[in-house]
């Protein structure tokens, strides 16, 4: 393969601009792994990710985390023509990737974040851990990948790539065999007025979809509880705990703010959608703030506080879908 061989030629980690979703200024620049990538893809393709957030209004609370919001795939085909299809892994990883980018297409890949260095102070040569990445450059020669994770456009090389695709593994070691996804990219991209009336439709229809329950209020019934089941565990399971509960109810809740507006702004009939995004920027406020109130409760163990501080999020939430179903109608009635 070519060294010059990219999905998108014009991009290079040196020089690569984050997309404002990713501006260190919001609550939660990163989300999760997977719709960070989705909200850079986009952007690099000249797409607005800002359309493809409408399921945001879908995510539940599932009694232990909140839902891990991904944008589902038949929306970034209803949106933008483009289709996501697993990639069946049969010979090495780098080798199925390559093919893929040599035919003009992006591969999503999950591999170790042990391996990763974007993710320097956390994960990286520290803990393995499951994250997804989007390969826009390999050159298996010289062993090195550009990547999008997490906040941008990355480069990893050297015994990283060897690492990352178990290049150096045992003989009998088991295969390295990933879930990987590929994308189909149309032949020309729609526009953004045509983009705006399917985000419309789909809304609606999300809407429709939302949890019968409000989902931060069911949480709040057993939040203070959970929190105290689990005081005694190490530290970093606390991490885990709030990225899974806190962290996706917020950074879900940011983005919709940020998909109200923007379609507020491109679609004239639904002006009245840009005042509901005050409501999910509370429940992202306000779970930020609750994050920072988790530890120092466990510390303190005392957890009778946690519940209160949670309530202005829930209210939030029934005065945002009590606009939402007045602006967008209700089609589940």
């Amino acid at each position: 393969m070519a060294v010059t061989d990219k999905v998108f030629p014009a991009l290079s980690p040196e020089t690569y601009q984050r997309h404002a979703l990713h501006d260190l200024s919001r609550d939660w620049p990163e989300t999760n792994c997977y719709l960070d990538i989705w909200i850079e893809v986009l952007a690099a393709l000249g797409l607005p990710p800002e359309a493809a957030l409408g399921f945001a209004i879908t995510q539940d609370f599932e009694g232990d985390q909140f839902t891990f919001f991904k944008v589902p795939l038949e929306d970034l085909e209803t949106l933008f023509g483009l289709r996501v299809t697993e990639l069946a892994i049969y010979d090495r990883v780098e080798l199925h990737v390559a093919e893929q980018i040599r035919r003009g297409r992006l591969c999503l890949v999950e591999l170790d974040s042990f391996f990763l260095p974007d993710t320097q102070g956390t994960a990286y040569r520290k803990e393995h851990g499951k994250t997804t990445v989007a390969v826009n450059r390999l050159d298996l020669e010289a062993r090195q990948m550009d990547y999008f994770h997490n906040l941008g456009l990355h480069r990893l090389e050297g015994e990283d790539f060897d690492g990352i695709f178990h290049r150096n593994a045992a003989p009998d070691a088991l295969p390295l065999l990933p879930y990987t996804e590929f994308v189909k990219f149309p032949a020309a991209l729609p526009q953004e007025p045509e983009i705006a009336d399917r985000a419309a439709k789909i809304l609606a229809r999300h809407v429709a979809a939302r949890p019968e329950a409000n989902p931060v209020r069911s949480f709040t019934e057993v939040f203070a509880g959970q929190v105290e089941a689990i005081a005694d565990r190490p530290f970093g399971f606390f991490h885990l705990y709030a990225f899974n509960t806190l962290r996706q109810l917020g950074a879900n809740f940011e983005l919709f703010a940020a998909h109200l507006e923007w379609l507020s702004a491109n679609q004239a009939q639904l002006g009245g959608l840009a005042p509901l995004a005050a409501h999910a920027r509370t429940i992202s406020s306000c779970a930020k703030s609750v994050q920072f109130q988790l530890a120092r409760a466990v510390m303190r163990k005392s957890f009778d506080r946690l519940t209160p501080a949670l309530m202005p999020a829930a209210d939030a939430w029934d005065e945002l879908v009590a606009g939402l179903v007045a602006v967008c109608g209700d089609v589940r009635g």
